[in-house]
């Protein structure tokens, strides 16, 4: 500090090593900037087009009055996102929207003012805020856009308050989202999960393959990298459920970087824990979906009424940058430590530094506890722990609404062995008690609803699921546990080149699988008798169609088992637990 010295052999004049000390030299002197502007705290610097938020690690540059992120930097270097794409595309909000009867629009919340709510060493807050008119061409919202800079975090925070007034016109939310458009020739290996991480292959690889059945899927048939020829690639691979999409992103080399997207709480998406939903994909592209109808369809879409007032709080998320001269050799380096900043974040929610009235802080919030049992006379006289259950709240409805619940929050929990739970931090309102146990099927639902107050802590009492059941357990196919991961899943067709993770996992993904149940049954449907097939290996993992002369038709699946003595004059009942649906329905 203070102090620069230049060393020189005297005898030494070859001029590469002069090249070698200047270079030096100007590390240490960006090095000694670069705390400098720590030190500095968190700047703030506006022009007529854009505002610059700066903590001497992150600088983050945003359009005004619009909030678009067009420049993310990260201890000094080139942008992060792509240069190549339009300023309000690069980093964005946005919501794909429609009116009754008429085609899908997207609207990226542009805003039309802005406003510094705070701004000092240790923290800067930034408002983006669009009023909806009856004149106005974009979605009928009104929209306040933040970004949230603290003092020594490497990254940022976003979120955004929603409103729609009653009178308004009726409108339809199919999917709402935050995006990143990374650089591409700067991050090269995504990362989903500790299983599913990997090198990607490049956008003109993708432009350059083959469209196959439907638009997302693309075989690549000219890859830059030849490795990747023959492999399909569809960001639908790299989906997840709520519950699981926590922390994913981007590392890059030269420098050795990550770029993630962190989220602390899933209390704002919709559909609960189980909803699937895209988490990043080739591009780079890096998401955050808070609610989508993908996987589900229109059922998820947020449907409005006329006079209906609604209001909610997104996020914060946070995007979490990293660095690491080890992860050119190991990338993975990277990810652990986003993991570990992940549980970081979410040891930290709520937050307290948001600044908007209507996010709620946790001396606001209230908490529920109980213990869950499950009560299956033919398993056990006595009620049991409902052990590793996942257990929430969520609007009031009907059993299992929660998977359709698209409006308001909901938080979620897992039981612990003896089956007691605890769901913290809930913001205050009326909600219904929902649970579902693997190796269960049903749903449970308490018979009361609760109403949560600022600073409660209610005991839950009577938290008892009787599993539906009419008689003795004659036979029984798979496990009621809400996945086909048991079952069934064949290798797809030799056209296709399959990435061999570190440990293969959830290969129901896997393109074209649909097309193979008919290679295997080729003249006859599937036939499975009860004590001599087994569903690991005679159970195929979905109930595809059979394609009959260009036609798509129904298949129809036999079941064979033997009962000694059969009850003429009684009832037999055929329980099904259905992991999900596409284009089909039970009758």
């Amino acid at each position: 500090e203070g102090n620069l010295g230049i060393y020189k052999d005297e005898d030494e004049d070859d001029d590469d090593d002069d090249d070698e000390v200047v270079r030096n030299i100007c590390i240490c002197r960006k090095a000694a900037l670069n705390q400098d502007n720590i030190r500095a705290g968190v700047q703030l610097v506006q022009d007529d087009k854009h505002v610059v938020i700066s903590n001497g690690i992150v600088s983050m540059r945003l359009t005004v009055p619009g909030g678009s992120v067009t420049s993310i930097t990260y201890n000094g270097s080139n942008n992060l996102l792509l240069p190549e794409y339009k300023e309000a595309d690069r980093g964005h909000w946005d919501i794909v929207w429609n009116k009754t009867g008429q085609p899908y629009q997207t609207d990226n919340f542009e805003g039309t003012s802005y406003k510094v709510i705070m701004q000092n060493k240790n923290q800067t807050e930034i408002s983006f805020t669009r009023t909806w008119t009856f004149n106005s061409t974009e979605a009928p919202l009104n929209v306040d856009k933040r970004f949230v800079m603290l003092r020594d975090s490497p990254g940022f925070y976003t979120y955004a308050v929603l409103e729609r007034l009653p009178g308004w016109p009726v409108f339809y939310i199919q999917e709402g989202r935050v995006v990143f458009k990374l650089n591409e020739n700067m991050f090269q290996y995504m990362v989903v999960s500790d299983e599913r991480q990997r090198y990607m292959p490049k956008v003109k690889d993708r432009t350059n393959g083959q469209v196959l059945d439907y638009k997302e899927a693309v075989l690549l048939t000219n890859a830059t990298n030849p490795a990747f020829n023959r492999e399909v690639d569809d960001k639908y691979l790299y989906t997840c459920d709520n519950k699981d999409i926590k922390v994913h992103g981007w590392v890059g080399s030269n420098p050795s970087l990550g770029f993630w997207m962190i989220t602390p709480s899933n209390e704002f998406r919709t559909g609960g824990p189980l909803k699937q939903d895209l988490t990043t994909h080739l591009g780079p592209t890096v998401l955050h979906y808070f609610t989508s109808t993908h996987y589900s369809g229109e059922v998820l879409a947020i449907k409005f009424k006329t006079e209906e007032y609604w209001k909610k709080v997104i996020g914060p998320v946070y995007i979490y940058l990293n660095s690491n001269d080890f992860a050119n050799a190991d990338p993975s380096v990277l990810w652990i430590d986003a993991k570990q900043r992940m549980q970081k974040e979410e040891a930290s929610w709520p937050y307290e530094f948001p600044l908007s009235d209507d996010f709620v802080k946790s001396n606001q919030r209230g908490a529920l506890s109980g213990q869950l049992l499950v009560r299956d006379w033919f398993v056990n006289k006595q009620a049991v722990p409902g052990a590793s259950a996942y257990v929430g709240l969520a609007p009031p409805g009907k059993v299992g609404s929660w998977q359709f619940e698209n409006k308001g929050y909901q938080f979620w929990t897992k039981t612990n062995k003896d089956g007691s739970f605890s769901i913290k931090n809930v913001i205050p309102g009326n909600y219904s008690l929902f649970a579902y146990v693997p190796g269960f099927i049903g749903d449970y639902k308490h018979a009361s609803d609760i109403t949560i107050t600022p600073g409660s802590n209610i005991q839950a009492t009577n938290v008892v699921f009787d599993a539906p059941r009419n008689g003795p357990t004659l036979w029984e196919i798979g496990i009621p546990d809400r996945s086909a991961a048991e079952f069934f899943i064949p290798n797809t067709d030799s056209r296709f080149k399959i990435h061999q993770y570190k440990k293969p996992v959830e290969r129901f993904r896997q393109y074209g699988l649909w097309e193979r149940y008919e290679k295997l049954y080729p003249r006859k449907d599937l036939v499975f008798t009860i004590g001599s097939s087994n569903y690991s290996k005679d159970w195929f993992f979905s109930q595809v169609t059979r394609n009959v002369g260009g036609k798509f038709v129904g298949t129809t699946w036999q079941i064979f088992f033997n009962v000694k003595n059969v009850e003429k004059t009684g009832n037999y009942t055929l329980q099904l637990a259905l992991a999900s649906a596409h284009f089909a329905e039970l009758q």
